[in-house]
């Protein structure tokens, strides 16, 4: 079940054009959870210097996944790109441990941002097919997404690579998209 499958489950809302943000930190998996969901060949992935966007037409219907890169000095440039957004997935990698106070810290200035103000957010814990990732409960608390009250949320155990809770993820994104959208 691929992005075609989505968008037909989105189908209800025709000519509807949705923009999905994918953010989060260099090397958590953003590129390879875009290129799982277009049903993309993931074996070579590299670090993205800018932006990769897929837009994918269905019946009608448009998605547009904007997939900025991570790296430190690319994240000023992110604001450039919150207005009229729909959807933000951000992506942790949840084995990098030594990093999520960093990825805490980027996720909490996103929600705090005026132009991003009430847009749901799926927050990915990517990596789970890696021993030593962290479970979503532990950074949904680490993290303090409890208190998170401006906005629907979720966050989904998945591994981009194995493609496992993807498709859980954008279940919720599609009932979520089309809930705020109506």
């Amino acid at each position: 079940m691929g992005l075609l499958s989505i968008l037909r489950k989105l189908k209800s809302a025709p000519d509807q054009e949705i923009r999905i943000l994918l953010l989060g930190l260099d090397n958590g998996g953003k590129t390879t959870l875009l290129k799982q969901l277009a049903s993309e060949d993931i074996s070579h992935i590299t670090p993205t210097q800018g932006f990769n966007i897929k837009s994918v037409q269905s019946q009608g219907f448009k998605l547009n996944v904007w997939d900025i890169g991570g790296q430190r000095k690319i994240r000023p440039y992110w604001r450039n790109y919150f207005e009229n957004t729909d959807m933000l997935i951000y992506v942790i990698d949840s084995a990098d441990r030594k990093r999520f106070e960093e990825t805490g810290q980027e996720l909490s200035e996103l929600l705090d941002e005026e132009k991003l103000s009430g847009v749901p957010v799926l927050i990915f814990a990517n990596k789970q097919d890696l021993l030593t990732a962290a479970p979503a409960s532990e950074i949904a608390e680490g993290l303090n997404l409890h208190t998170i009250r401006d906005r629907i949320w979720q966050i989904q155990s998945c591994s981009a690579l194995t493609g496992e809770g993807v498709q859980d993820g954008m279940n919720w994104v599609c009932k979520n998209i089309t809930a705020k959208k109506k």
